[in-house]
Parts: structure tokens; C-alpha cells; sequence
């Protein structure tokens, strides 16, 4: 039988995303966004236990075993970095591995908008980062933070569940904790955080009640933290912050972001001409209106203010994004309408540009 080694290795070759493992089905690699089964015989459950328990401690296959459920992530030297889950489905072991460059790429090769860059240069607040799974939200917080890593000198302090990117301390120093061997939950080591003399915190997901609100909290007292959520557009990823909360609180909590919010950067991978993906993003720059706008709780006017004045707030909407690949002919017209949000919008902005 193949070994898992083996898999990832072609996986690494094949510049693929993700592994899968499952019964009934040969090793399946996503290249692009798309599944592409491997030349090989279909995989028995005894294949999977044995393919995904290659790499698990006795310490992981008892956990496993007592919650059916696993994150984890490893390395193999030379070859690259691995997020893992395994889970059961029909009774059997499966298993999906993501990979993780060692490599963090910069903004400007993932094609993020040049203000992106400039959040760095913030002493205090809330950067969010939101979009679907896959998206590649963890690269590029990942890339934020290298950047701060070479040009600032501070504490970079990361709660991950489990770690991706491994960052080495350059000009700053950086602990990564992982949810599991580092700490018990997000919610303990959060707990904590503010007594680790922190400047720059990631928190891998904003998951719960308890976990947003202690983010903003530590945006409020004087530090720069990071963290993603599954949110399609900066207008849901306001309300979806906000309505986690009961209602006797939610006016507190849209004052309170209105002050910490920094930047929301909505992003996702689309189909690309040359057969690749290729990055779309929306991105809110909170300035004095838009804030104004949050705390009033009238964000159905967002979209507008984010449409004006681009020169001078950076901010994008995700139709311009599209439009950008448009004209530089990296999306086909066919794309372009399906990743759209409103298509009617877009075909607005096309004929505007003549095109």
C-alpha cells in the first residue's frame, strides 16, 4: 500500500491544498479548487486507520478514539508543513491534510491591496480577517505578521488550534501556542494573554461570546490583534460580531468596535485563466464616518462609503477586486459573474469601463 509520505510528497509535487482519505475511493488531491483522484486502488478502512494513524502519538490516537475527532498539524523536513483533521465517517477513519508552505509569502504576491500592507504600522486595534474555508485567511495573517516580524520590534503572541506558519523571531520575538500541548482553549489562553506582555496577539478564530469579547478587549488596551471568522463580506462580519451578543448588549459592543476595528479583509480563491485561483478581496478601512455609521447601527449604508473616496481610504469592494482581474485578464467573464455578489452591480461596472 502507498504511504502517507508518499502521498503528501506527490501532494507537495502536484501543488496541491488538500489530501483526502477516505474508504471507497482512491487518495484524492485538490489542485486549483478541484478534486483529482491518484492513480491507485480504492482505500479499505483499514488503509485509512493505518495511512492516518501513521503520524499520530499514542498520546493523539487516545484522544482520537475518545472524541472521534482530530486537529493536528506536523512537519516533514524538506518537504513542507501539514494541518491534519481526522474524523470517522460510517464507522471508518478519514482524514483531510492541508498544506502548509514553510515559506510565508508576502501581501503583495498574494495580491492583496497595498493599504492591507499598511495595517502593520497600527499600535492598537482589531484587524479581521473572514471568508470561507480555504480561503486562505491563515496566509495571509500569516504574511501580516512576518511583515510586522521584519520591520517592528515588539512581542508577537499567537493562540492557534493547531499551528500553521511557523515564524522565526526576527526583529521580534514570537510564541506560538497551540490549542491542546500549549494550552487548554482559546478562552484560557486568553485569559492570560495581557499578563505575557504581548504588543501583537492572533487569535486563530473567533469562535464563541466569550472569545470575541476578550479580543476586543485587548484591542481596546492597546494592542494589535488579529483574527479571522467565517463572514462573506465586511458588512455580515460587523453583524455577525455584534449579534453574538444579547440585545441589552449589543449597543455597548457596536461603541466599543467602533472605536478598536482597524480593518475587516474579506477574501476568496476564484477560478483563474491559467488554471490557477486567484485572490479576491473586499476590504473595510474604518474612518471617521464609518465608524460613526457602526455605532449608529446603520450599516446598510457601509457599501456605499466603501465605493467613495478610494484614493483616499484604500478601501475595496469585492465587485472592484473582481473588476481589477478583469482588466488584467487574470479571471475569465464566466468566473468573474459566479464569484460576484451582485452580478448586477458587476455588469454595471463593465459597461461603465467599456468592456
Amino acid at each position: 500500500m502507498i504511504s502517507l509520505h508518499s502521498l503528501l510528497k506527490t501532494m507537495v509535487e502536484q501543488n496541491s491544498s488538500d489530501l483526502h482519505l477516505t474508504t471507497a475511493s482512491p487518495p484524492c488531491l485538490r489542485i486549483h479548487g478541484k478534486m483529482v483522484r491518484v492513480k491507485s486502488p480504492d482505500l479499505s478502512s483499514a488503509d485509512t486507520k493505518q495511512l492516518c494513524y501513521s503520524i499520530l502519538t499514542d498520546n493523539q490516537k487516545s484522544k482520537f478514539e475518545e472524541h472521534k475527532e482530530l486537529d493536528l498539524s506536523f512537519g516533514i523536513k524538506g518537504l513542507a508543513r501539514f494541518r491534519a483533521n481526522l474524523y470517522y465517517q460510517r464507522g471508518a477513519v478519514a482524514g483531510v491534510f492541508r498544506r502548509v508552505p514553510y515559506n510565508i509569502p508576502s501581501l503583495k504576491d498574494l495580491g492583496l491591496p497595498p493599504v492591507v500592507g499598511e495595517l502593520t504600522n497600527k499600535k492598537n486595534g482589531l484587524v479581521l480577517v473572514t471568508g470561507p474555508t480555504g480561503s486562505g485567511k491563515s496566509t495571509t495573517i500569516a504574511a501580516l505578521l512576518d511583515k510586522i516580524n521584519e520591520e517592528q520590534y515588539g512581542h508577537i503572541l499567537t493562540i492557534e488550534d493547531p499551528i500553521e506558519y511557523l515564524h522565526q523571531h526576527k526583529n521580534c520575538i514570537v510564541n506560538q501556542r497551540e490549542v491542546g500541548p500549549d494550552t487548554w482553549s482559546f478562552k484560557n489562553a486568553l485569559r492570560y494573554a495581557l499578563r505575557e506582555d504581548p504588543d501583537y496577539v492572533l487569535i486563530g478564530e473567533l469562535r464563541d461570546l466569550e472569545t470575541v469579547e476578550t479580543a476586543l478587549n485587548i484591542a481596546e488596551t492597546g494592542h494589535l490583534v488579529f483574527a479571522t471568522l467565517h463572514t462573506n463580506s465586511a458588512i455580515q462580519t460587523i453583524n455577525r460580531m455584534v449579534s453574538i451578543f444579547s440585545g441589552d448588549q449589543q449597543n455597548r459592543i457596536r461603541i466599543l468596535l467602533s472605536f478598536v476595528l482597524q480593518a475587516v479583509i474579506c477574501q476568496e480563491l476564484v477560478p483563474a485563466v491559467d488554471g490557477k485561483r486567484a485572490l479576491i478581496s473586499e476590504v473595510l478601512i474604518p474612518n471617521a464616518a464609518v465608524r460613526n455609521l457602526i455605532r449608529e447601527d446603520k450599516l446598510h449604508q457601509l457599501y456605499s462609503h466603501m465605493q467613495m473616496g478610494q484614493n483616499q481610504t484604500g478601501m475595496v469592494t469585492m465587485n472592484q477586486s473582481i473588476m481589477n482581474l478583469l482588466v488584467r485578464r487574470k479571471v475569465s467573464m464566466k468566473a468573474a459573474f459566479e464569484a460576484s455578489s451582485d452580478p448586477e452591480e458587476l455588469d454595471g461596472l463593465l459597461k461603465k469601463a467599456g468592456l
